[in-house]
């Protein structure tokens, strides 16, 4: 009798440890998609700060593209007001496009295009679209696969005891996102 109350108590710590893992397990992976999206965050940052320096530099050569800054103005307010994953994903589409549009309109400006001022914020613009899409990338991973967690079966009854849900992938919607930005000089 004493062996089988044994063996019913292993059985329930051996369940009560499971669970304590998968639970920590959850817990690692919601913070790695929290941080990996903090680290979006500080990307799209310096992205919003280099923007408004770009329209001034390119109003000083391009005084007949009132509408397209204002463009370029707004998807930038969008963008930093969005909330959530694939509602900041929209916007950010939206404000690659316009700047798509900005720098193919810098083309008609030969005295624009060989501005320092303007080469060097084209460069540093440049150099964060890299690191918004690698921080995409980590955070995409980091949520890939938090969400097969959250699907799995056995783990998936201690994610619905505890309440994690699956997170939103960083995707892009537009065409134009899914190609590469040209950059001419």
């Amino acid at each position: 009798m004493s062996v089988i109350l044994y063996v019913i108590l292993g059985v329930i710590v051996l369940a009560i440890l499971w669970v304590i893992a998968v639970f920590n397990g959850f817990v690692v992976l919601k913070n790695r998609a929290k941080e990996a999206w903090a680290d979006i965050d500080v990307q799209l940052k310096r992205r919003y700060d280099l923007i408004p320096n770009l329209v001034e530099t390119v109003k000083g050569y391009a005084t007949h593209e009132k509408e397209l800054l204002e463009r370029v103005t707004r998807a930038r307010a969008n963008a930093m007001s969005a909330q959530g994953a694939k509602g900041k994903a929209e916007a950010e589409n939206m404000l690659s496009d316009t700047l798509k549009s900005l720098f193919a309109v810098s083309e008609n400006y030969p005295d624009l295009k060989a501005s320092q001022n303007f080469l060097e914020l084209q460069r540093e613009l440049t150099d964060t679209e890299d690191k918004i899409q690698a921080a995409r990338r980590f955070y995409n991973t980091n949520v890939r696969d938090l969400n097969i967690k959250v699907e799995s079966i056995p783990d998936n009854i201690v994610a619905n005891m505890f309440g994690f849900k699956q997170m939103d992938l960083f995707q892009t919607a537009s065409e134009a996102e899914r190609n590469p930005v040209a950059v001419k000089f």
